[in-house]
């Protein structure tokens, strides 16, 4: 049913150098029908399927774009995508938040190379809508068990030495509509509140440094202007190590949506601890258990106790392609991708099955792989038209190994909406299109 790549690229090279031998006038034709012939062991769309359609614009002639000038820079001072790519953009689910200020928006993940999220792709989530803040009129307060309680502006912090990190940023939630069953016929709101960005800012162990932290400080709380000054307790010992306080998102200043003009960062945990439109961060010595503490990002165990700060976002991952969003459409050669991610450091391995986890190849890892970041995997399979379960494994530099639904469920019951990471299954049909399935 799936094996090794076919002769497709081969098959290509050869039409191209017959074609090159036949006059002009004729050449057209003979692509037609020599790609025509090659059918499924082609990589791409075949040209006879597109010649109706804009035939003009097709080789062997020159396009029409390419006789006139285009715009020009003035046109457009802010760089926008291609008119052409309009359908590639955040989305909704009206019915799973109870209105837009406290509204969910997904990252199209299928729709994406690379790692890095554009960041006007960024999943958002918000708890009171996103405030308007002229960044003049910012402050940000360093107070509580400290020797020096300081208030920075913009300026201040820009002072500090910087520093960059690429680190994914994920919603505790993420998949959380699928836990009990499989919902969603599409990566975008399976998978979707994740995205991995470059962050810029000031280590927040340097601004600690500055205002000096007393020997009984354990915790900090960080608390966001927004409407619900969402709050978060995070423990002493992960603000000394990597958390940011950011103001730079990909190069640029943070999205209002984002956070802006500052917010805190702590890589590999829950995304809601990375509290946006930051206000100030308070130094103490116990956690302060808060409202998104306790009644809100908290789950229930099997036994009916609730797991207390769960932090880290364990291993995980995905199949990008094929998903439903991007069907197959035709027999032949393709390569499989997608993402896996750990907040617990480096993706080691990813795995795929094509049989519902029976069987196992192992995939490779593409590009950048980097602790806490999303890292890109592919396999290279030729598909006969036969249907398949088509899975991924992830495993992290700890030795953590992304869990089937039955293992997650016996150890953490199944009344949870967080921290779902089990092993996703699509179900290819014979027709080539995909649809969301759940094995246990």
């Amino acid at each position: 049913m799936f094996s090794k790549p076919g002769s497709g690229p081969a098959v290509l090279r050869k039409v191209s150098q017959e074609a090159s031998k036949v006059d002009p006038a004729k050449r057209r034709d003979f692509l037609k029908k020599g790609l025509a012939v090659a059918g499924g062991a082609v990589v791409g769309v075949p040209f006879a399927s597109t010649l109706s359609a804009a035939e003009n614009n097709l080789p062997p002639n020159l396009p029409e774009w390419s006789r006139s000038l285009g715009a020009g820079v003035i046109t457009n001072p802010y760089g926008m995508p291609s008119a052409f790519e309009g359908e590639i953009k955040r989305r909704t689910v009206p019915w799973l938040t109870a209105d837009r200020i406290a509204a969910i928006s997904f990252t199209p993940l299928a729709e994406l190379d690379g790692i890095i999220t554009p960041s006007g792709l960024v999943f958002e989530r918000y708890h009171a809508g996103v405030p308007t803040i002229n960044p003049d009129e910012y402050r940000l307060m360093l107070h509580g068990l400290v020797e020096n309680p300081l208030i920075f502006t913009i300026d201040d912090l820009r002072r500090f030495p910087s520093t960059t990190a690429i680190n994914f940023l994920e919603c505790p939630a993420n998949g959380g509509m699928e836990w009990r069953a499989a919902q969603m016929d599409a990566l975008q709101f399976t998978h979707g509140m994740i995205s991995c960005c470059e962050w810029t800012g000031v280590l927040l162990s340097t601004l600690l440094e500055e205002v000096g932290v007393k020997p009984e400080a354990k915790w900090i709380l960080a608390e966001g202007s927004d409407g619900s000054h969402m709050s978060r307790s995070i423990p002493l010992e992960k603000a000394l190590d990597d958390t940011l306080i950011v103001y730079a998102q990909n190069g640029e200043p943070l999205r209002p949506e984002q956070g802006y003009p500052v917010r805190i960062f702590n890589p590999g945990w829950e995304g809601n601890t990375s509290v946006k439109w930051l206000r100030r961060l308070e130094v103490g010595d116990k956690p302060w258990y808060h409202r998104e503490e306790t009644s809100k990002y908290t789950d229930l165990l099997a036994d009916g106790r609730a797991r207390k700060f769960s932090y880290v976002q364990e291993s995980n991952s995905v199949v990008t392609f094929p998903c439903p969003e991007k069907p197959l459409k035709q027999k032949g050669r393709y390569e499989l991708e997608g993402l896996a991610w750990s907040g617990s450091g480096k993706i080691k391995r990813v795995d795929v099955s094509f049989d519902g986890g029976v069987n196992w190849r192992q995939a490779r890892l593409k590009g950048l792989v980097l602790p806490k970041a999303l890292t890109r995997f592919s396999l290279d399979f030729t598909w006969d038209g036969s249907p398949a379960l088509i899975q991924s494994r992830s495993v992290d530099e700890t030795g953590y190994v992304q869990p089937t639904f039955a293992q997650l469920r016996a150890a953490r019951g199944e009344s949870s909406i967080y921290h779902k990471n089990a092993i996703h299954t699509w179900r290819l049909h014979a027709d080539g299109t995909v649809t969301n399935v759940q094995i246990s």
